[in-house]
């Protein structure tokens, strides 16, 4: 098969991709989100 990897091994990692997404958009917005209020803080801690 393709790259020397069975036909179920590719269903494998498909399914692993398909599931990682949500997590990696999830864990985009919490960065976000994170970053953000760090910059508030430092911007009201110094009187800005």
């Amino acid at each position: 098969m393709f790259l020397g990897l069975e036909w179920y091994w590719w269903i494998a990692v498909a399914a692993l991709l398909a599931l990682s997404i949500p997590f990696k958009v999830k864990f985009a917005k919490w960065w976000s989100r994170r970053q953000k209020e760090k910059k508030k803080e430092q911007y009201g801690k110094w009187g800005g």
